[in-house]
């Protein structure tokens, strides 16, 4: 039996993907800062000083596109690349005073945005749909 294109998991999957993205976006705009540039921050403030190959493996991206967003950040004044010294190819990413402040401003909005995304599902359906997504993962792992 052929299904429509609705009853698609991928669709049901990328249709969130765009609700939710589109959110955020409009949530950061004010702060002239993109979704993708966002999570580089979010692993910042939970961790400063981070390398860059760090974040491109925490957010499993393409090294250029980690460098552009970094680059972009760097203008922006949210972060300073600094090269070690042990290793010059080896950058590292660092929150400047600009970037911690902006943290104090956008996390809050980060929680508040995870709560509403969640409310009136409970923590084992939360789990659950962890499991399922890492399933999902593996599933298209395998199919490649």
């Amino acid at each position: 039996m052929k299904l429509a294109f609705q009853d698609y998991i991928s669709i049901k999957l990328h249709k969130t993907d765009l609700i939710l993205t589109s959110c955020v976006k409009a949530k950061l705009e004010p702060f002239n800062l993109a979704p993708e540039q966002n999570m580089i921050m979010m692993l910042l403030w939970e961790q400063d000083g981070l390398y860059q190959h760090q974040i491109v493996c925490r957010l499993e991206k393409d090294k250029t596109n980690i460098a552009r967003m970094a680059s972009s950040l760097e203008k922006k004044g949210f972060i300073k690349r600094s090269h070690c010294q042990d290793d010059r190819r080896s950058l590292k990413l660092y929150l400047t005073p600009c970037g911690k402040k902006l943290g104090e401003e956008i996390i809050p909005i980060a929680e508040n945005f995870n709560e509403v995304v969640c409310k009136g599902i409970s923590k084992e359906e939360l789990l659950q749909m962890e499991r399922l997504l890492e399933k999902m993962n593996k599933n298209v792992q395998e199919f490649l």
